[in-house]
């Protein structure tokens, strides 16, 4: 194969705790899409502000990353900081729920409040419409 064996990369896996770790100003490493980054010589640089990557260092940025709709040419830049993968056996670790924006209510309502009320309103309405009708007649 003409020497291209050199060119293919193993995996480097990385634990969540060993990620969980590099939390600091020394050593910054965050988690998009199960893949470990090392935004350390990063941090001064982002467009963002180094604040934004600081807040999700040694954890899952996954969706803060996603959310912002980083460009292609942020993606990109994104893979030359790569460094690994976190290691399969955690990734069930970081999975989060998704967060329903929608508060549900217990439907303790009757039958009254569903049909007595507007039956109500309309038989109020129909009478003013006919007081109203005779007095112009």
């Amino acid at each position: 194969m003409d020497g291209k064996g050199s060119d293919e990369k193993t995996v480097k896996y990385y634990r969540l705790s060993e990620v969980e770790e590099h939390n600091s100003f020394k050593s910054t490493w965050i988690i998009i899409n199960h893949n470990v980054y090392d935004v350390t010589k990063f941090l001064e640089e982002h467009p963002g502000g180094e604040e934004v990557l600081r807040e999700q260092a040694g954890g899952d940025a996954t969706e803060s990353f996603e959310d912002v709709g980083h460009s292609t040419d942020a993606r990109e830049m994104a893979s030359t900081l790569l460094i690994g993968e976190l290691h399969p056996d955690d990734r069930h670790k970081i999975a989060k729920p998704p967060e329903s924006l929608v508060t549900t209510v217990p439907d303790n309502t009757s039958w009254w409040s569903n049909w007595l009320i507007p039956a109500l309103a309309a038989a109020i309405v129909t009478l003013m419409y006919h007081i109203y009708a005779a007095e112009e007649a």
